[in-house]
């Protein structure tokens, strides 16, 4: 059809003119760029490339390439985002391609596979960015694909299977439902009264005395101790049994938590009334007192419960070399000026700075601003060498302390950013959903509102997003964008 148009002049096939001389004109979204067949022929494989050796093809050959053409001024148009472009055709000069600030990474992926340029020619600070940004949308996808798993049923699956579901469900995501809230917040209240009765146990008022005069915790308070540690350990059998992947549950690093939090409470109650037949009674107190000790580790149950404890415990996993630095100049700090301390006090009959190990804890607490002042420079060098240590201690403590901080607002932001793409994207898809539904019937698109509103499991069926931050985990179609768009 195209071939017959009179709109367009027949297409010069006989190759007379050299590619490499040849002068391609490239309009992309109203910007006109000029090329010549010598530069683009360095990389035969790119989109633009090809526009040099489609014209002997025909009409099919061109449009397979361009949106459309002009053949008076031999002309290709293009309706892709100009701004991406631009940079892109810097491979053609420099052999290389940086992305100009305020371009999302992964749409200029897409049009970097539009125009059939490698990754390999993007620069390395570029490729960090687009790794991020790739990380950022695995992350939106994996959450709302938990989220659709959720509101989903399989029909194929057992009974049992289901079971375990609803029951990971009610208390692992407290935001599914009310009942799960619920029992969110009472195992939160469990941690805070079994830590509670834990340090109100060692008040010396609140002990009785046995019958061989050793004091003991309150019969009341080990009964709530008892009812508490029931209830975790409830808990986590439960959560262990419906558990997806019985391995990676058992080795995380919160279950090994709840793990020790649990685990003294067995032992020294099998301790007590057995292993006093194995071995002598001051010892099984003695280990019986060591366990209970342990049970400080369920206040970091609360942990599971709070995302701003989560959130400081990313930043601080990836605030590692800043803390290392911080200890390594209070480590050096403490050599020196101990070493100094203890050299400068010499010369005093009464001195407190018996040797330098010794004052190490001198230089620890002052370097640090506690200052216990069990031990102090009496001479005069001494209190100089005091002066300044806590002043470097100061400056030492406070210089990894804003990278520390800018890790914490900046894991903490974004952790709020993803939510909100999440549910974002969720709510795009029932948007296109309820636009699939709008070619049927009025009455169908009302039984679907009722049935939406009636149903918990309608979000299940429905369709993918195709917004502008497309999520290509979330469906295998493989979609082209054929107009400018921007990412959100």
């Amino acid at each position: 059809k195209m071939a017959g148009d009179s709109r367009f002049p027949d297409v010069d096939t006989d190759g007379s003119e050299k590619s490499e001389e040849m002068e391609i004109v490239v309009n992309v979204g109203g910007v006109r760029q000029v090329f010549y067949g010598d530069n683009l022929s360095q990389y035969p494989e790119t989109r633009l490339a090809e526009l040099v050796n489609c014209l002997s093809g025909g009409y099919d050959s061109i449009f397979s390439l361009c949106d459309d053409y002009d053949p008076g001024k031999r002309e290709f148009y293009f309706d892709r985002d100009p701004d991406a472009f631009k940079c892109i055709i810097d491979v053609y000069y420099f052999g290389e391609i940086h992305m100009k600030k305020g371009i999302c990474p992964i749409c200029f992926k897409n049009e970097m596979e539009f125009w059939k340029v490698d990754l390999k020619f993007l620069d390395d600070c570029c490729k960090a960015h687009l790794s991020e940004k790739k990380e950022e949308l695995e992350e939106i996808a994996r959450r709302v694909q938990l989220i659709l798993d959720d509101l989903g049923v399989d029909a194929s699956e057992s009974r049992w299977r289901r079971c375990q579901k609803c029951i990971w469900k009610f208390l692992e995501k407290p935001e599914s439902s009310y009942p799960a809230r619920v029992i969110a917040v009472l195992s939160f209240l469990f941690i805070l009264i079994s830590s509670v009765v834990m340090c109100v146990g060692t008040i010396p008022d609140l002990q009785v005395v046995d019958a061989e005069g050793n004091r003991m915790e309150h019969p009341t308070l080990d009964s709530i101790e008892t009812a508490c540690i029931g209830w975790f350990t409830m808990e986590y059998v439960l959560r262990l049994i419906s558990s997806p992947n019985k391995l990676h549950f058992a080795l995380s690093f919160m279950n090994i938590v709840d793990v020790l939090a649990i685990l003294p409470f067995y032992i020294s109650l099998t301790l007590t009334h057995l292993g006093a037949k194995l071995m002598e009674l001051s010892n099984v107190q003695q280990a019986v007192q060591a366990l209970r000790i342990m049970r400080i580790a369920r206040i970091f149950k609360l942990a599971r419960h709070s995302s701003g404890l989560q959130t400081l415990t990313y930043a601080l996993k990836r605030s590692f070399k800043e803390l290392g630095l911080l200890l390594m100049y209070l480590a050096v700090g403490i050599f020196v000026f101990s070493a100094l301390g203890y050299t400068m006090e010499q010369s005093h009959p009464e001195t407190l700075f018996k040797s330098i190990p010794q004052s190490f804890w001198w230089a620890i607490i002052t370097m640090t601003t506690v200052g216990y002042g069990d031990i102090y420079p009496k001479t005069t060098l001494g209190k100089l060498n005091a002066a300044i240590s806590f002043l470097c201690g100061v400056i030492a403590i406070a210089l990894p302390i804003h990278p520390i901080i800018n890790n914490f607002v900046r894991y903490y932001n974004k952790q709020r950013v993803l939510e909100t793409a999440a549910k974002h994207e969720l709510e795009l898809m029932e948007l296109n959903s309820a636009e699939g539904k709008a070619t049927g019937s009025r009455s169908e698109l009302e039984d679907l509102s009722r049935e939406g509103k009636d149903d918990p499991f309608y979000s299940s069926r429905i369709k993918v997003s195709h917004s502008d931050t497309f999520i290509h985990l979330l469906s295998e179609e493989k979609n082209y964008r054929t107009r400018l768009q921007s990412c959100k």
